[in-house]
């Protein structure tokens, strides 16, 4: 029997839903072109047309996947509505939970089997790097605004970054325990990496009364 070749809507963006909602419960090396076919009711050939090969599916999963995680993540830090801290707070969160309801996708996009894809795509140097961008915005705007220590937002950046996606991996790899402490050890986590870029004698606004202590101005030595 011949698939036809009529489709209603937008076939690349069905077969996109259709890939995503696949990886959220299986992982990304089951995903075939065959698999979308049968799904859809199409031919092969259909997917050709959109998609050269699984790369090439993968490379715009890859790009569409972090336009997801970046909005997830950065919507929060963007939010001057809030107290600075506060957003630290909540976006940092909002990794977590990213990462915890989206293992393979957040695999997907972090993960060394495809880092070759996403590093011909994108760069965490580039300003449209919306969520890694946003965060150093934000630790930009605390220095100026003399709530954070002087010292080089990239390596701050990087340094809060790689923190939050440590502790994502634990959860999502089901290390030990680490899954039914996650909250505990994030605030932990999220006041460790406070304390090391928060500036001295300055009042800090926030509406977490657990950090009501690290907020306090500290006296030099």
């Amino acid at each position: 029997m011949i698939k036809s070749e009529y489709h209603h809507g937008n076939l690349k963006e069905e077969f996109l839903n259709i890939a995503f909602a696949f990886i959220q419960d299986e992982d990304i090396e089951k995903l075939t072109l065959k698999i979308l076919a049968d799904k859809t009711g199409t031919s092969r050939s259909s997917i050709y047309r959109h998609f050269s090969s699984k790369d090439a599916l993968i490379e715009t999963m890859i790009e569409k996947g972090f336009e997801q995680f970046d909005d997830f993540v950065a919507t929060a830090l963007r939010d001057r509505q809030k107290p600075l801290i506060d957003r630290f707070y909540i976006s940092g969160k909002a990794y977590i939970a990213f990462a915890k309801d989206h293992p393979n996708l957040y695999r997907l996009l972090f993960g060394k089997k495809y880092a070759y894809i996403r590093e011909e795509k994108m760069s965490i140097k580039d300003e449209d790097c919306s969520g890694f961008g946003a965060l150093k915005i934000a630790i930009e705007e605390g220095q100026k605004s003399g709530i954070l220590k002087e010292d080089d937002s990239y390596k701050q950046t990087i340094m809060i970054w790689s923190s939050l996606h440590g502790l994502a991996s634990l959860i999502i790899d089901g290390f030990m325990d680490v899954e039914a402490l996650y909250e505990t050890l994030y605030d932990d986590l999220f006041k460790t990496l406070l304390a090391g870029i928060i500036a001295t004698k300055v009042k800090i606004l926030s509406s977490l009364p657990f950090l009501e202590k690290i907020l306090q101005p500290q006296e030099t030595q």
